[in-house]
C-alpha cells in the first residue's frame, strides 16, 4: 500500500451522509417518566413540608409555597418538551473503522472514536434501565480515566452485540496493522 498525503478541501469533508441509528423509544419514555416523577415529587415535598408538625416553617414559606409548586411544575414541563425535541437529535453509527455518537438540541455534539483507539468498552445498566430492557454503552479511549462518551438508550441485546463487534473488530485490525508493519 503506497503512502499518500493529498490535500483535502473542507467543502469535501462531511459527516452529514452518515446514517445514524436512533436510540430506543423506550429510552425516551423512561426519561419522560423519570422527570415527571421527579417534578411531582418536588411538588409533593413542598406541600408536605408546609403541613408537617415536627418543626415550624418560616412565615414566608406559605407565601412562597404556590411559587415553589409552580416552579417545580414548570421545570417538569420544560424538561418534558426538551426531551421530546432533543430525542430525535440523538443517534449512533458503527462503521468499519469508527464509532459515532451525536446528541444535542441547543448545544450539539458529534463524537467520533476510531475503533483501534478504544481502550475498553463497558455496558452499564441502572435499575430503571434494567426494568426497561435498556443499557448504556460506555466507550473509553486510551489515556483517559473517565469514559470518552456513552451511548445511552440501547436495547440490552444491541449493546451486547455492539460491544462484541467492537472488541472483535479491534482485534482484527490490530492483527492487520501488525502484519502490514512486518511486511514492510
Amino acid at each position: 500500500m503506497a503512502f499518500t498525503n493529498q490535500i483535502l478541501h473542507p467543502m469535501d469533508l462531511s459527516i452529514a451522509n452518515i446514517d445514524m441509528m436512533s436510540l430506543s423509544p423506550a429510552y425516551l419514555a423512561l426519561e419522560l417518566k423519570i422527570y415527571t416523577v421527579l417534578s411531582m415529587g418536588f411538588m409533593l415535598l413542598f406541600v408536605v413540608l408546609g403541613f408537617e408538625w415536627f418543626f415550624e416553617m418560616p412565615e414566608g414559606y406559605f407565601i412562597a409555597l404556590p411559587w415553589m409548586i409552580i416552579s417545580a411544575f414548570a421545570f417538569g414541563a420544560l424538561m418534558f418538551v426538551y426531551l421530546i425535541l432533543a430525542f430525535p437529535k440523538k443517534g449512533y453509527a458503527v462503521r468499519e473503522h469508527d464509532l459515532h455518537y451525536t446528541s444535542g438540541l441547543i448545544f450539539q455534539m458529534h463524537v467520533c472514536q476510531p475503533i483501534l483507539r478504544i481502550q475498553h468498552i463497558e455496558i452499564k445498566r441502572g435499575p430503571f434501565e434494567r426494568k426497561a430492557g435498556l443499557a448504556s454503552l460506555l466507550v473509553y479511549s486510551a489515556g483517559g480515566v473517565q469514559h470518552t462518551f456513552a451511548i445511552p438508550g440501547l436495547p440490552h441485546d444491541t449493546a451486547i452485540k455492539l460491544r462484541s463487534y467492537i472488541l472483535e473488530h479491534k482485534d482484527l485490525h490490530e492483527d492487520e496493522t501488525e502484519s502490514s508493519q512486518t511486511d514492510d
